[in-house]
C-alpha cells in the first residue's frame, strides 16, 4: 500500500471504533479460554505461594534456599518457554498449532501437580561450601525441572492462543476481561491452601491413617468456611495442642488441584477455535519460524521491548507482596497465631477476587473510551497510592483494614493483566505488518518468560529479604521490632519503584488506539479480513 492509500484510508479508522459482527468471540469461546487461567495459576504460581509453608515453616528448609530454588525454576523457564512457543508456532496438523499442545499439556500437568510435594520427613541435609544444605532444596530444584516444562507444554500456546482469537482492538480488551474474571477463582485456591493445610483434620495424621480421614475432607472444607465466613477471628485458632500434618495437607490440596487442571485445560481446548490458523498460516504458506526468532528477534520489535520493560519493572515490584504481605499479616497483624493469620489471608484472597473482578469491568470500560495506553498509566498511579497506603492498613489493632489493601491491590492488578495481553495482540499485529508473519508463540514465549522471571526474582528476594531483615522461624510471633518494621516498609517501598520504572516504559509505548486502528486497514489491504 503506498503513503497515498494509507494516508486516505487514515479517516476510515474509526469506523473499528465498534466491534464488527463477524469480530466478535463467542462468551462460550472466552469463558472457554478463561478456563486456561487455571493451569497457569495452579501450575506456576501455587508452588511458590505454599513453598514456604511446606518447605519452609513446616519441613525447616532455609527461606534463602527456598529463594534460590524459585529463582533457578526460571532458568527452566528460559528453556521450556521459547521451545513450546517455537514449536507451536511451526506446527501443522489437522487440530491446529496450538490446541494438540494444550490438550496434552493439561493431562500431563494435572497428574504432575501433587509429585512437586512428594516428600517425606527426615530427609536430612548434605554438607557442602561449609554449610548444611537441606536435601530438600534439591528435591525442589528436581521436581520443578520435570515438572515447569509440562506446564509450558500447555501455556505457551494458550498464551498464543489469546493473541490470534480477534483482530478487533476492543474485542481483545474484551477476551481477557472475561479471562482475568475467571482467572480470579484459581487465584482463591492459592488463598486457601494454607487453610487447608491447617484444617484440624490434619492433625496427627500420618500416611497409615490417610485413607479414613479422606472421606472427611468435604465436611471440614465446609465447616472451616463457615467458621472464617461466621465467627469472629478469635475463634479461628486450632487447639493449643494440635499440630497439623501441613505436609500431607498439601500433598492432598495439590492432588485435588491436580484433578482440577485436568477437567478445566480438557474444557478449555473443547472450547476455543484457531482463527488465524487455516487462514493464515495453512492458506498462506506461512514460513517456518527459526528457533533464533523465539526470543532475541522478538526483542527488535520497538513496542514490544517498551512493554517488556514495562512488564518486568511491574512484576518485579509487586511480586514481593505475595511472601512480604504473609509475614506483615502473620507475624505482624496476628502476632504469629498460623490459623488465624492463615484465616485472615484466604479473606484476603476472597478480597482480592471481588476487586479484582471489579477492576476489570471498570478500567475495561476506561479503555474503551480512551484507549489502553492512558488506561495503563491510570492503572500504574492508582497502583503507587495503594502501596502508599499499606503503611497503614496493615494494622494489629484494626485488623479487617488488610482486605481493603489487598483488594485494592487485585482491583489494580486484574487492569493491569487485561490490558497488558490485550496490548500485546496488538504488537504482533505491529510485527506481522513489519514482517509479513504471525509470531504469537515467539512473542508469547519471551514475554511469558520475562513476566516469570520479575515475579521469580521478586518472589527469591523477597526470602532473601526476610533473612537480611532478621526474620526467624522458630521465633514464631515473637519477631523483633526491627525485622516487622522493615517488613513493613519494605512491603510498601519496593512496589512503588516497580511501578514508577513501568510508568517511564509506558511513556515509550507506541502503539495508540489511532495507531492500531491504521495498522488493521494496511493489513487488511495486504492479505485480506481474517
Amino acid at each position: 500500500m503506498s503513503t497515498t492509500d494509507t494516508t486516505a484510508a487514515a479517516p476510515t479508522a474509526a469506523a473499528h471504533a465498534r466491534v464488527a459482527p463477524e469480530d466478535r468471540i463467542p462468551v462460550s469461546q472466552k469463558v472457554g479460554y478463561g478456563l486456561g487461567t487455571f493451569i497457569d495459576m495452579w501450575g506456576h504460581w501455587l508452588y511458590p505461594n505454599i513453598a514456604f509453608q511446606v518447605f519452609g515453616m513446616y519441613l525447616g528448609v532455609a527461606s534463602w534456599l527456598i529463594g534460590v530454588a524459585l529463582i533457578l525454576n526460571r532458568m527452566i523457564d528460559a528453556v521450556s518457554d521459547p521451545l513450546f512457543g517455537w514449536l507451536s508456532d511451526n506446527t501443522r496438523s489437522r487440530w491446529g498449532r496450538r490446541r494438540p499442545f494444550m490438550f496434552v499439556g493439561a493431562i500431563v500437568a494435572g497428574l504432575g501437580l501433587p509429585l512437586l510435594v512428594g516428600v517425606n520427613g527426615g530427609w536430612g541435609t548434605t554438607h557442602l561450601f561449609g554449610k548444611e544444605i537441606s536435601n530438600y532444596f534439591w528435591f525442589m530444584i528436581g521436581s520443578s525441572a520435570l515438572y515447569l516444562p509440562v506446564v509450558s507444554c500447555f501455556n505457551m500456546p494458550w498464551v498464543s492462543l489469546g493473541n490470534e482469537l480477534t483482530p478487533d482492538y476492543h474485542e481483545r480488551t474484551s477476551l481477557f476481561s472475561y479471562k482475568y474474571v475467571v482467572q480470579k477463582i484459581p487465584e482463591v485456591g492459592l488463598f486457601f491452601a494454607g487453610q487447608f493445610f491447617t484444617l484440624s483434620l490434619w492433625d496427627n495424621a500420618t500416611y497409615g491413617n490417610l485413607w479414613e480421614r479422606l472421606p472427611k475432607v468435604p465436611a471440614a472444607v465446609l465447616a472451616r468456611l463457615n467458621q472464617l465466613l461466621f465467627t469472629a477471628p478469635s475463634a479461628w485458632n486450632n487447639l493449643p495442642d494440635s499440630k497439623p500434618n501441613i505436609l500431607i495437607g498439601g500433598q492432598v490440596f495439590c492432588a485435588i488441584a491436580g484433578v482440577g487442571v485436568i477437567i478445566m485445560g480438557l474444557t478449555c481446548v473443547a472450547l476455543v477455535r484457531e482463527r488465524y490458523y487455516s487462514k493464515l498460516v495453512v492458506a498462506g504458506k506461512q514460513e517456518k519460524i527459526s528457533i533464533k526468532e523465539t526470543l532475541w528477534q522478538t526483542l527488535q520489535c520497538e513496542p514490544f521491548r517498551a512493554q517488556v520493560v514495562m512488564n518486568l519493572a511491574y512484576a518485579l515490584g509487586t511480586s514481593m507482596v505475595g511472601t512480604l504481605g504473609f509475614a506483615a499479616t502473620m507475624y505482624y497483624v496476628c502476632g504469629g497465631r498460623l490459623a488465624e493469620g492463615n484465616g485472615w489471608n484466604f479473606l484476603m484472597g476472597l478480597a482480592g477476587m471481588v476487586m479484582g473482578g471489579i477492576g476489570v469491568p471498570v478500567f475495561g470500560f476506561i479503555a474503551r473510551r480512551i484507549g489502553k495506553k492512558p488506561t495503563m498509566g491510570i492503572v500504574f498511579s492508582i497502583a503507587i497510592l495503594v502501596f502508599v497506603s499499606t503503611w497503614w492498613l496493615y494494622d494489629p489493632n484494626h485488623r479487617w483494614m488488610q482486605l481493603l489493601a489487598c483488594g485494592s491491590i487485585a482491583f489494580t492488578g486484574g487492569g493491569f493483566w487485561m490490558l497488558f495481553y490485550s496490548l500485546l495482540a496488538d504488537v504482533v499485529d505491529y510485527d506481522e505488518l513489519k514482517t509479513g508473519r504471525r509470531r504469537e508463540g515467539s512473542f508469547s514465549a519471551c514475554v511469558s518468560w520475562i513476566s516469570k522471571v520479575g515475579m521469580a526474582l521478586g518472589a527469591g528476594f523477597s526470602f532473601f529479604i526476610l533473612d537480611w531483615v532478621g526474620y526467624n522461624p522458630e521465633l514464631g510471633g515473637n519477631q523483633s521490632a526491627h525485622t516487622l518494621f522493615m517488613i513493613r516498609l519494605l512491603l510498601a517501598i519496593i512496589p512503588i519503584v516497580g511501578l514508577g520504572l513501568a510508568l517511564v516504559a509506558l511513556a515509550k509505548y507506541p502503539l495508540t488506539q489511532e495507531k492500531m486502528a491504521e495498522i488493521r486497514l494496511q493489513l487488511e489491504a495486504r492479505r485480506g479480513k481474517v
